[in-house]
């Protein structure tokens, strides 16, 4: 499945897997709370315990609404200026397919085979939508039914025009793509 790294939210990435596809989606940077700090992959997640550990090594629970808090932990801490610069101390905050996001990021970040399909498919990908979007930046009429079959017709063509590009032909009655 490739897609748009606006589809990378961890419910997308689960309902890919649940379908039974390989999502080729480039992962959302992970923001450290300070320039050159920890992110939340530099904590490990113990989900069957329930527990979260710093990088120092201090543990402490995932809470019920998936929130984990270090607080006063943090004020003795000798990696505090790497972590977090609130006062009250570093909060995790996790989604419930955190594995899910943390596993597709290693996979993206180590797999070769995924950045070389990623290059070699996100540009067409980019592209397509350029082709649907120029000149129609709005909807050409009024109202929900006729804009989708407009959209669904403009889609039609240029996946045709796409599957023309690609060697579409005609051969004994068939339809069939120029082999690559």
């Amino acid at each position: 499945m490739l897609a748009d790294s606006a589809y990378g939210t961890g419910d997308a990435l689960a309902a890919f897997e649940a379908a039974g596809h390989t999502a080729v989606i480039k992962p959302w940077p992970l923001r450290p709370a300070i320039e050159g700090g920890f992110t939340l992959d530099d904590f490990a997640v113990d989900e069957t315990a329930g527990t979260v550990t710093c990088p120092n090594g201090l543990t402490r629970p995932i809470t019920a609404t998936r929130t984990v808090n270090f607080r006063a932990a943090c004020a003795g801490c000798p990696l505090r200026a790497r972590c977090t610069t609130s006062a009250h101390g570093r909060k995790l905050a996790l989604h419930p397919h955190h594995e899910l996001q943390r596993a597709h990021r290693a996979r993206a970040s180590t797999d070769p085979g995924f950045a070389e399909t990623y290059r070699r498919h996100r540009p067409m990908v980019e592209r397509s939508i350029a082709w649907l979007t120029r000149g129609n930046r709005r909807v050409p009429h009024r109202g929900v039914i006729k804009n989708n079959a407009w959209l669904h017709t403009r889609v039609a063509a240029i996946n045709l025009r796409r599957l023309l590009t690609l060697g579409l032909h005609l051969d004994h009655d068939r339809w069939a793509l120029a082999a690559t």
